[in-house]
């Protein structure tokens, strides 16, 4: 009862936003699929706030998120870590929670942007043998969850959620990589000249994405990642019978287009990457992890795992994230610039590396 009562209350504010003067386009008027709204006064009254963002294009360009101070959570400190959480917002009801998790005696170090797959949510980043396990090699590990996913899906109606508003789900978590990567600049406690990304499912295919238009990430490590959307939306589980022909019309698998993790994984010639497949988890979907891994450059190292219980003989007890923290390490560390030059100089455009 409480989702189609914020669902009504939602749709009231549109109404009071029109009467107030702000303007709403006719297909927000026709869907309500509108982006996290909040009330804000003006000399007007309460009007409807909401972020300009573009969800066809990776880069921050065409948007206008404008990060506002972040909040300390507070930390928590271990003999091992100190893990600190940190509320970022750049869009009106919809804050990023980060958990900033550094190893004890390491200065400046290495750090990993760490994104599991929909619908996953920020409770592993809460369990201190799970997180001393992703600090273990000496590597700093940056937590969160992508957009409709978890808390983050809270103040949507109820039949939006994480593929039905794919291209927004993607892109508009893409944007956040970024942003995280400008308030990371800022600490001052982080080598950010050698960051990398671990995804699983979405959250790898959102790392290809995030890679391939921020040269920032050195390195990525996947672990089943989605992409080739026509075949993985045709057939993936994870979709309901009833809502799978809607996915499969011809204007929503063109929306998705500019998000095809298959274009862009080839332009990450340069960037060490490694993905890892757990067959018995992608028989449904073999046709887009075959597609993505032809996908991949010669460079990239590709495992295959018949199911969980092999994967988990070779990765258990934190030998998982030892990989992205090997290939950070072996990079060179360069001079990192002042916040502020580092602010100025973020990227904003596609670049192939």
């Amino acid at each position: 009862m409480i989702r189609p009562l914020y669902h009504r209350i939602r749709m009231a504010i549109v109404l009071l936003s029109l009467a107030a003067g702000s303007r709403v386009n006719a297909q927000e008027q026709k869907s309500l699929a509108l982006p996290p709204v909040e009330l804000t006064p003006s000399e007007n009254g309460l009007v409807v706030a909401r972020a300009k963002e573009s969800f066809s294009t990776l880069s921050l360009m065409g948007s206008d998120l404008q990060p506002e101070p972040p909040l300390s959570g507070g930390k928590g400190e271990t003999p091992e870590f100190t893990r600190e959480t940190v509320r970022l917002k750049w869009r009106p009801s919809d804050p990023v929670d980060l958990y900033v998790i550094l190893p004890h005696g390491v200065k400046n170090p290495p750090v990993v942007l760490y994104l599991y797959g929909f619908p996953t949510d920020t409770e592993r980043f809460k369990d201190n043998r799970y997180c001393q396990r992703l600090v273990q090699s000496g590597t700093a590990a940056v937590g969160f969850v992508s957009a409709l996913t978890g808390y983050r899906a809270e103040h949507r109606p109820p039949k939006q959620w994480f593929v039905s508003e794919l291209p927004e789900s993607l892109a508009s978590t893409v944007h956040d990589v970024q942003l995280i990567l400008n308030y990371l600049e800022t600490r001052g406690d982080l080598d950010m000249s050698r960051v990398g990304m671990f995804g699983q499912g979405s959250g790898a295919a959102i790392a290809i994405l995030a890679a391939a238009t921020d040269r920032r990430l050195k390195a990525l490590d996947l672990l089943n990642p989605w992409g080739d959307w026509p075949d993985w939306l045709a057939n993936s589980p994870l979709i309901p019978k009833a809502e799978r022909d809607s996915y499969l019309k011809p204007d929503f698998l063109k929306g998705l287009e500019p998000l095809e993790p298959v274009r862009f994984l080839p332009t990450l010639k340069s960037c060490p990457t490694r993905i890892q497949f757990v067959d018995d988890d992608n028989k449904a979907t073999k046709a887009a992890e075959d597609k993505l891994e032809a996908a991949a450059p010669a460079t990239t190292k590709v495992f295959h795992f018949p199911n969980g219980r092999a994967m988990y003989a070779v990765n258990s007890e934190g030998r998982l994230f030892e990989w992205i923290s090997t290939a950070l390490k072996s990079l060179p560390e360069t001079k990192q610039p002042a916040a502020k030059e580092a602010a100025a100089n973020t990227p904003t455009g596609v670049s192939a590396r």
